[in-house]
């Protein structure tokens, strides 16, 4: 099966905003009102001073929106190990240092364990999912004895063999598309997009490295597509080998 695989290259990506306006209130004008016996003016120092905090609280920044992004992701570190290995790597700093690959995952979202034997037939290594709607979810799996990619249809079709979700969506989708690009190294990365027939959605991004081959899978139901696409890319986009 490992002989189907051969390389290609390309790239893929969007977004945009507009504002209201309100008629201006009438003005009354008041009736001028005695002075006061009781009233001051108040010291010039007071009146500086107080006229100074409403200028540095307004000058202060709110924080952009790339930081609060990078807060509520966490990365994510996926050794890839075979079946006979699993379990094998105890502390994250040893993930770490074993990482075949990588991606960020949004904060609050669970990990699913993977069983051995789950890892040994269809190839998982790794699951999160969002614990208020458990199919939003990010999973990666990986199959050994690939050097190089095959033609983008047929990779997406030999994926479906062992995936009975993505067969059906696939089958019933209004729409799948594809795209190659290269990262700076000129690793091929296939990325597929597929639109499924009740609003399902599915972000999946394919790629050789160290002899195997790794894919990354974005899945959601159209209400939580609707809601969190944004954030949904973000964790397609993040995936890499390392």
């Amino acid at each position: 099966m490992a002989t189907i695989f051969s390389p290609s290259a390309a790239l893929f990506s969007a977004a945009a905003a507009a504002s209201p306006s309100s008629n201006s209130p009438k003005i009354i004008a008041k009736p001028p009102q005695p002075p006061s016996l009781h009233s001051k003016a108040l010291p010039s120092a007071l009146t500086a001073a107080a006229a100074a905090a409403v200028i540095l609280s307004s000058a202060v920044p709110s924080p952009p929106v790339a930081l609060a992004e990078a807060a509520a992701f966490r990365l994510y570190y996926g050794t890839a190990a075979s079946a006979a290995n699993y379990g094998s790597f105890g502390g994250s700093a040893n993930k770490k240092d074993a990482a075949e690959y990588i991606y960020e995952v949004p904060d609050g979202w669970k990990e699913r364990p993977v069983s051995k034997v789950e890892k040994g037939t269809n190839g998982t290594d790794s699951e999160f999912y969002n614990p208020k709607k458990k199919s939003e979810k990010v999973y990666l799996t990986f199959l050994s004895g690939f050097k190089s990619l095959a033609p983008v249809d047929a990779v997406l079709n030999n994926l479906a063999l062992s995936d009975v979700d993505l067969q059906d969506l696939i089958s019933s989708a209004d729409s799948v598309r594809s795209e190659e690009r290269r990262n700076e190294t000129g690793q091929v990365y296939y990325v597929y997009e597929i639109d499924g027939a009740g609003g399902a959605h599915s972000l999946i991004s394919v790629t050789c490295a160290r002899n195997k081959l790794y894919a990354h899978f974005v899945n959601a139901p159209k209400p939580e597509w609707d809601r969190d696409e944004p954030m949904l890319r973000h964790i397609h986009e993040s995936f890499t080998t390392v």
